[in-house]
């Protein structure tokens, strides 16, 4: 969410940072909304004014016994309760749109992100490491895992549907050391380990940046609220049997039981199928990666220097709809709606953040060097970048059996951009107002993809699979996985 202040104070330079991520130009729009919706408040503020004077002028008629005085101020009062009415709900329609507007708009990018229109924009920063050397054709990891009959995408199809995988043996063993691995390395590097919730609220959803741009890229669920469904029918059967026995002001015949009874079989009708519609549930959300839970901890608090820097990680299942990948990788498990990622979080203050964008990426980066997994990271640039990012660093890992580098950590400073949309704010020492906290996360690492990356680059002439030395500890030993491999 965007500060309106410094948008009136900077408008050109709010359009700037739009234009530079290929929108257009916002603030007028803004502003426009912004002086009505204040324009609205002022309006408020007089007229409640106006009747708190005509309250006390109308106590004093009364003392008077000034009768004729008393009626005009009692009608005067009376105008000015519907234009109180009428201007809150004009103030709410406007502050309604303009938050609208708001939560759509992306943030702005640093100063130093290349700009660009897409990844073809985006610049190598560092490389790290050698592309492994083969004396045969290497092939994907999918080729390797179906040869070793411990990858099963056609069982997970059957129960699933696509973009499902069922891992067997040695290689849901090796899945779960990676896990174990990656929780491990970031725990030296400070962070805390979590448990989160894996079902979230709207809210949490909203304050990381998933809602409302990307509702169709998450999975949704809920709760049947029984307790809202009641009050509703009680309160819509009285609504509609007064309309049945009095029709607003017209008088009517008493309504018959037949009648009656009519009006209650469509209103089981309707209740039913609101209840279907999930017109009374309290909806969740699967997390798409655990930055939800982890980011939003630190919602709607205020945290002291002394918390600050805050890290977390988490080891956790993610889900994910895939909304605008249709065709794309629908082999393999480098886009599944399901998959395991290890995450990591940091909360800041403001002037903290960029040097701890940089550590962060260093820890994700870490394990790939410990698994010896050649691997370059690339800053996005403008047209590459996610809704909340001010500056991200994708972390690019090589797989040899595809001829090419794939994504494997994508680590992102948002500013206070998330903070904002939380309220998640910090006390600095010796002040008395707040500031917002800034906020960063990146994968250390996705699972999934670096059980590809193992396969691929680890894959020997027999097809069997050598064990990175870092992951031997985790797996009793094992050196290789070899086919059907427990």
């Amino acid at each position: 969410m965007h500060d309106l202040k410094w948008i009136r104070e900077n408008p050109q330079a709010f359009d700037t940072g739009l234009k530079r991520r290929g929108l257009e130009a916002l603030s007028p729009k803004v502003l426009e909304l912004d002086a009505a919706r204040r324009a609205a408040q002022t309006a408020m503020q007089e007229l409640q004014k106006k009747r708190n004077d005509t309250a006390k002028a109308i106590g004093q008629a009364k003392a008077k016994k000034d009768d004729a005085e008393f009626e005009r101020l009692r009608q005067e009062t009376d105008s000015l309760k519907g234009a109180l009415q009428a201007n809150e709900a004009k103030e709410r329609l406007i502050a309604d749109q303009l938050d609208e507007l708001l939560a759509g708009i992306p943030n702005l990018p640093a100063a130093d992100v290349p700009d660009g229109q897409d990844e073809h924009g985006n610049k190598e920063i560092r490389a790290w490491g050698q592309k492994p050397a083969f004396t045969f054709a290497p092939k994907e990891h999918f080729h390797l895992g179906e040869a070793l009959k411990l990858m099963d995408f056609e069982a997970a199809a059957r129960m699933s549907g696509a973009r499902f995988v069922v891992l067997r043996g040695a290689l849901a063993r090796l899945e779960r050391a990676l896990g174990a691995f990656m929780l491990d390395v970031q725990r030296e590097h400070g962070y805390e380990e979590i448990n989160p919730p894996l079902l979230v609220r709207d809210e949490a959803a909203f304050g990381t940046g998933q809602l409302p741009k990307f509702r169709e890229d998450l999975f949704k669920t809920g709760i049947h609220n029984f307790d809202k469904a009641q009050q509703w029918a009680l309160h819509e059967y009285r609504k509609r049997l007064e309309d049945l026995e009095c029709g607003g002001f017209i008088p009517k015949p008493p309504s018959t039981k037949e009648q009656k009874d009519q009006l209650g079989y469509e209103m089981l009708a309707d209740l039913v199928g609101r209840i279907k519609a999930g017109d009374f549930d309290d909806p969740l959300w699967l997390i798409p990666t655990a930055e939800v839970p982890l980011t939003n901890l630190v919602r709607e608090q205020i945290l002291s220097p002394a918390e600050l820097p805050m890290r977390v990680c988490a080891l956790t299942p993610c889900f994910r709809a895939e909304a605008g990948s249709a065709g794309k990788d629908t082999r393999g498990m480098i886009r599944q709606h399901q998959f395991m990622k290890v995450e990591i979080v940091s909360i800041v203050t403001p002037d903290a953040s960029a040097l701890e964008h940089e550590r962060l990426t260093g820890c994700a980066e870490d394990i790939l060097k410990r698994l010896n997994l050649h691997y370059r990271v690339m800053a996005l640039c403008t047209g590459d970048m996610g809704f909340a990012a001010q500056k991200t660093y994708d972390i690019e890992v090589w797989l040899p059996g595809q001829d090419r580098y794939r994504e494997i950590s994508s680590c992102s400073n948002f500013g206070d951009f998330q903070a904002r949309r939380m309220n998640a704010r910090f006390r600095p020492e010796g002040e008395k107002g707040t500031r917002f906290v800034h906020t960063l996360n990146g994968s250390g690492l996705a699972v999934g993809r670096t059980l590809v990356a193992v396969l691929e680059s680890y894959q020997q002439a027999d097809g069997t699979i050598e064990i990175p030395e870092a992951l031997r500890p985790y797996l009793g030993g094992l050196n290789a996985i070899q086919a059907g491999g427990r």
